[in-house]
Parts: C-alpha cells; structure tokens; sequence
C-alpha cells in the first residue's frame, strides 16, 4: 500500500507576511489613484511602473508645495505692503514741500504787507471818511441853483423879499403831507415876492414847475399893502428827491 506524502508547506515568517501585505497595500493604492488621476483610463501595452515610495513621503512633498505657496503668497503682500508705503511715503513728502513752499510764499507776502501797513491805514481811513462824506451830503441840495431857478420864474416886476428853507437830514426822514392827494417831498420853500402891480399867479406857477424836483406848488396868498400899493405874494414849493445834487454820492471806482 503506497501512501502518499504530502510536501511541508514553508512557514512564513509572521513580521516578513505582515510587510509584504503593507507594501501590496500601498502599491494597490497608489496603482489607484494614478489611475484616478490619468481619468480612469486603461494603458494597454505600456511599460510597467511601479511607485514604490511610501505613502508618507508624497504627503511630505504634498505639504512642502503647500507651504512654498503660503510662502510666496507672504512674500508677495510684503512686496505690495512696502511698495504702497513707498507711494504714501513719496506722496507726503511731495505734499510737505508743497506746504513749505506755500509757507514761504505766504510769509513774504506778509512781509510785504507790513512794508505798506501805513499806506492800507490810510486807504481805510479814506474810506472811512468818503463813506461818512456820501452819508453826510446824501441830502445836500445846491440852493443856490434852486433860488436862481426861483428868481429865473418870476413875473416881470416881481421881485423876492423873503425865503424860507426846509429840507430832510441824514439823521431824520422828512415829515410827509397829511392830504391823500400830495406827493412825497423832501424840501419846502417858502417865498415872498412883491410886486408894484398885481402879478399874474398863475403863471408863476406854470413857471415853477421847470425846477429839479418840482412836485408842486400853491399861492398861499395875495395881499396889497395900500400905504406902499405894493402887492405881496407868498408861495410855497415842495420839491422831491431829484433835487439833491449827489455831490458826496458813493462812486464806483472799479
């Protein structure tokens, strides 16, 4: 009877088993995600790789890449950093010797200024005075124009004996007449004539109304002196604001 003899199986030795399965792991891993990466496409016929490197090293290189690109990223927003600070440094100083030189500029002017200090006082003191002259003679009236005018109106024969003069101030506006049917004045005058023969009123005062600033005229009266046979005429004229002569009136000097 012929038995039959099996062969010993080789033991394995357990640390070299357990080293070899980690490696085939690895490889299976990689073969995988190589093949995910080419897109899961088969290569047929092309040479055999093999990437042996442990799992940890292309972790390793993995993070290097990562940090080289924080790196660079830092280096770059340093480089902006500094040159934005060199632009605002440059502007600033360009905008200190703009203000310098302004300064400069600003104290020679004032400098010169003081040169002509007395000369401005007079300037504003002249000024001062023309302003008060134009207040002071904004009611001035040349009379003197006024009464030839007056003489030039009278009847043949008929001279002037009396006048009374009154007229608005700088300091007080001119009372106005009470009746509704009376302009504005600014002046009243009040004349006295005589006459040898009895004058013609009425011509006298078609004659009056020549007079700058004329707003009208009345006969007050009309009396005869019957020791002399003189006739006395008293009239009054109001005269309006087109009689001030504006002598002192401010004037452009532009």
């Amino acid at each position: 009877m012929t038995k039959t003899l099996d062969r010993p199986k080789p033991r394995l030795r357990r640390g070299t088993a357990s080293h070899e399965v980690r490696i085939a792991a690895e490889v299976a891993q990689r073969t995988k995600r190589q093949g995910r990466g080419a897109g899961q496409a088969l290569l047929v016929g092309g040479v055999p790789r093999a990437d042996l490197l442990p799992t940890e090293v292309l972790v390793d290189r993995r993070q290097r890449a990562v940090v080289r690109r924080v790196w660079l990223g830092v280096v770059l927003l340093a480089a902006a950093t500094a040159g934005v600070v060199l632009l605002a440094s440059a502007s600033a100083m360009q905008q200190d010797a703009h203000l310098a030189d302004v300064r400069r500029e600003t104290d020679s002017l004032l400098l010169q200024q003081q040169q002509y200090r007395e000369v401005r006082s007079v300037e504003s003191q002249s000024d001062l005075l023309r302003a008060a002259q134009s207040v002071g003679g904004s009611t001035e009236i040349d009379w003197q124009s006024t009464l030839q005018g007056v003489q030039d109106s009278l009847p043949t024969g008929v001279t002037i004996t009396g006048v009374q003069i009154d007229s608005a101030t700088p300091l007080e506006a001119y009372a106005q007449a009470t009746g509704p049917l009376q302009g504005q004045r600014v002046a009243t005058l009040t004349v006295d004539a005589a006459s040898p023969t009895l004058p013609s009123v009425p011509s006298w005062l078609d004659a009056v109304r020549s007079l700058p600033g004329y707003v009208d005229a009345n006969a007050n009266s009309v009396t005869l002196d019957t020791s002399t046979g003189v006739y006395t005429v008293d009239m009054t004229i109001h005269l309006d604001k087109a009689v001030f002569d504006g002598k002192y009136a401010a004037k452009d000097r532009s």
